[in-house]
């Protein structure tokens, strides 16, 4: 979601410390015991400040997110986003170099060789794409993009359809439905998560945040008009997870879809119409602060 630096603007946000406030007339600082004192308020104040720290064009470099904003095409974007966050574990730096060679294999235009790709071209895919994502899988992929694009109207045209007023999560469980109904190794199902089947769907959920949130920062990019804000649910990781749970957000202990629903609740009480913006607060809290 954002970069590796440590934000050295402090001026204008809350600090985090394992000291008490001696009352400093800068910073408002503060302990996680003493976070776990503020009122929803107070709470969402704090919050409010970290999303300003890190929801910005800064934190891009080393995330991600920083595959699609390599594009223009609207479904160049969708295409380097999903396959981007797909293999979204582990070191960020091989995330990215492992992107760009997916990117690369497919000539930096990854919607034509999607659409237009014939078997020969797929022939000199192989060995690992990144850790258990296999040539084979990354082949599957590009089969089944085809497919929906081609019979399908496209990825969001599904996540619109199958969206619930409030959730994005039966349109998840049915995206994977569409994406595995071609012939395929029933190991690469494990690449796209079903929260269904109790899976929190962390990088599906932050590919969805990457498509329909739309502000003046520069990050998200607010493609998919067709679906709000409002219904998006936060991509819970084990650093967002720990962080929810230290400032009384998530009491379930285990980063599954019940976890999801439950943070759902409590970001969405503090903004009902983008609660998914408070992931760049509690991501960069736990990565970046150690929170």
């Amino acid at each position: 979601m954002i970069s590796g630096h440590k934000d050295k603007r402090r001026n204008d946000h809350l600090m985090i410390s394992d000291r008490n406030d001696k009352g400093r007339n800068d910073h408002a600082m503060i302990s996680q015991k003493s976070v776990r004192k503020l009122n929803r308020s107070e709470l969402k104040e704090f919050l409010d400040q970290r999303v300003d720290c890190y929801n910005k064009p800064a934190f891009i470099g080393l995330d991600p997110v920083s595959i699609p904003h390599r594009f223009a095409l609207k479904e160049d974007i969708e295409i380097s986003g999903f396959l981007a966050a797909t293999i979204a574990w582990g070191n960020r730096v091989a995330i990215l170099n492992s992107s760009n060679r997916m990117m690369s294999i497919m000539g930096n235009a990854p919607y034509d060789f999607v659409v237009n790709h014939r078997d020969g071209d797929l022939k000199g895919i192989d060995g690992c794409m990144h850790r258990t994502f296999f040539a084979e899988d990354f082949i599957y992929f590009i089969e089944a993009l085809k497919y929906i694009y081609q019979e399908k109207g496209g990825m969001e045209a599904i996540f619109s359809h199958y969206r619930t007023p409030d959730s994005m999560q039966p349109a998840i469980h049915e995206f994977r439905r569409i994406f595995f109904e071609l012939p395929h190794n029933s190991r690469t199902e494990r690449h796209v998560s079903d929260p269904y089947k109790g899976s929190a769907a962390k990088k599906i959920n932050m590919f969805l945040r990457w498509m329909v949130r739309k502000d003046d920062r520069g990050v998200d990019f607010g493609l998919w008009k067709s679906i709000p804000p409002s219904v998006l649910s936060c991509p819970l990781d084990v650093h967002s997870g720990n962080v929810a749970r230290r400032l009384g957000l998530l009491t379930r202990k285990q980063n599954d879809a019940k976890a999801v629903a439950e943070l759902d609740g409590n970001l969405r009480a503090m903004d009902p119409a983008d609660p998914v913006r408070y992931d760049f607060a509690l991501f960069g809290l736990g990565v970046f602060e150690h929170f």
